[in-house]
Protein backbone atom coordinates (compact mmCIF):
# COMPACT_ATOMS: atom_id res chain seq x y z
CA UNK A 1 0.00 0.00 0.00
CA UNK A 2 1.08 3.12 -0.92
CA UNK A 3 -0.17 7.11 -0.04
CA UNK A 4 0.71 10.07 -2.65
CA UNK A 5 0.17 14.13 -2.18
CA UNK A 6 -0.27 15.75 -5.63
CA UNK A 7 -0.75 19.80 -5.76
CA UNK A 8 -3.14 20.19 -8.65
CA UNK A 9 -3.95 23.46 -10.65
CA UNK A 10 -6.63 24.79 -12.50
CA UNK A 11 -9.26 23.53 -9.56
CA UNK A 12 -11.80 26.22 -8.42
CA UNK A 13 -14.51 24.90 -7.59
CA UNK A 14 -16.56 22.01 -6.10
CA UNK A 15 -17.29 20.40 -9.23
CA UNK A 16 -13.70 20.57 -10.08
CA UNK A 17 -13.52 18.41 -7.15
CA UNK A 18 -15.89 16.07 -7.90
CA UNK A 19 -14.08 15.51 -11.74
CA UNK A 20 -10.82 14.79 -10.04
CA UNK A 21 -12.07 12.31 -7.43
CA UNK A 22 -14.46 10.64 -9.94
CA UNK A 23 -11.20 10.25 -12.28
CA UNK A 24 -8.90 9.01 -9.68
CA UNK A 25 -11.68 6.54 -7.80
CA UNK A 26 -12.18 4.87 -11.31
CA UNK A 27 -8.14 3.25 -11.39
CA UNK A 28 -7.98 0.30 -10.42
CA UNK A 29 -6.40 -0.08 -7.32
CA UNK A 30 -7.13 3.34 -5.47
CA UNK A 31 -8.26 2.14 -2.09
CA UNK A 32 -9.43 5.50 -1.12
CA UNK A 33 -9.06 9.31 -1.87
CA UNK A 34 -9.68 12.88 -0.11
CA UNK A 35 -9.57 15.44 -2.85
CA UNK A 36 -9.88 19.23 -2.30
CA UNK A 37 -9.28 22.26 -3.94
CA UNK A 38 -5.32 22.28 -5.60
CA UNK A 39 -4.66 19.16 -4.07
CA UNK A 40 -5.42 15.42 -3.10
CA UNK A 41 -4.37 12.56 -1.46
CA UNK A 42 -4.66 9.22 -2.24
CA UNK A 43 -4.04 5.66 -0.74
CA UNK A 44 -3.38 2.83 -2.91
CA UNK A 45 -2.50 -0.23 -3.94
CA UNK A 46 0.74 0.07 -5.54
CA UNK A 47 0.98 -3.61 -7.05
CA UNK A 48 -1.59 -2.52 -8.86
CA UNK A 49 -1.18 1.35 -9.82
CA UNK A 50 1.33 4.36 -9.24
CA UNK A 51 1.72 7.87 -9.13
CA UNK A 52 1.90 7.94 -13.01
CA UNK A 53 -1.19 6.72 -13.52
CA UNK A 54 -2.92 8.95 -11.30
CA UNK A 55 -1.24 11.81 -12.66
CA UNK A 56 -2.27 10.84 -16.36
CA UNK A 57 -6.35 10.54 -14.47
CA UNK A 58 -6.21 13.98 -13.03
CA UNK A 59 -4.83 15.14 -16.36
CA UNK A 60 -7.26 13.50 -18.25
CA UNK A 61 -9.76 15.39 -16.56
CA UNK A 62 -8.06 18.80 -17.40
CA UNK A 63 -5.75 19.69 -14.78
CA UNK A 64 -2.54 20.37 -14.33
CA UNK A 65 -0.46 18.14 -11.43
CA UNK A 66 2.39 20.62 -10.00
CA UNK A 67 3.66 18.87 -7.37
Amino acid sequence: MALENVKIEGMSCEHCVARVKKAIDAIDGVLKSDVSIGSATVEYDDAKTGRDQIVKAIEGVGYKVVG
